[in-house]
């Protein structure tokens, strides 16, 4: 007598889908009776920390949140307004083309400086004052002269 070629796996399968179309069988047969879901099992809650539930929060629970302290942009920057001279070390400065650059005390950023916008001479490690404007590839030093 030979063996059954329906291995346990194959079986296995079998049986889930012939549950599972009795199961949408049922669904379908329950939708044509009339049977409808209630409005109360179709709401979900969410509570203080996101989640989903299928219980209401309690009330006790809530926290009030003023309406002046909800912030929808960007906060606003001091309202100081920042020194328009400022004070920097040549770190470098080529002579011969005309350009160099600032190291900011303050912010130890780079500012590009061109010799147009040089007041006398500077060289390498001169402390010098400046203003900053904006130009096309970036911030510039403009009104460059060496720091009393």
């Amino acid at each position: 007598m030979g063996r059954s070629q329906e291995s346990f796996n194959k079986k296995d399968v079998r049986n889930k889908k012939e549950k599972k179309r009795k199961e949408k069988e049922a669904k379908k047969l329950a939708r044509r009776d009339g049977e409808k879901s209630s409005f109360d099992d179709m709401i979900a809650y969410v509570d203080e920390n996101g989640v989903i539930t299928s219980e209401p929060v309690d009330p006790k629970s809530k926290t009030e949140i003023k309406l002046e302290d909800i912030a929808i942009s960007v906060p606003k920057g001091s309202t100081e307004e920042e020194d328009p001279i400022r004070k920097g070390t040549v770190s470098f400065y080529n002579e011969s083309k005309g350009f160099g650059f600032i190291k900011d005390i303050e912010t130890k950023q780079d500012v590009f400086v061109h010799a147009n916008n040089v007041i006398g001479e500077i060289k390498e490690g001169n402390l010098v004052t400046y203003e900053v404007e904006m130009g096309q590839r970036g911030p510039n030093a403009v009104r460059v002269q060496l720091s009393k």
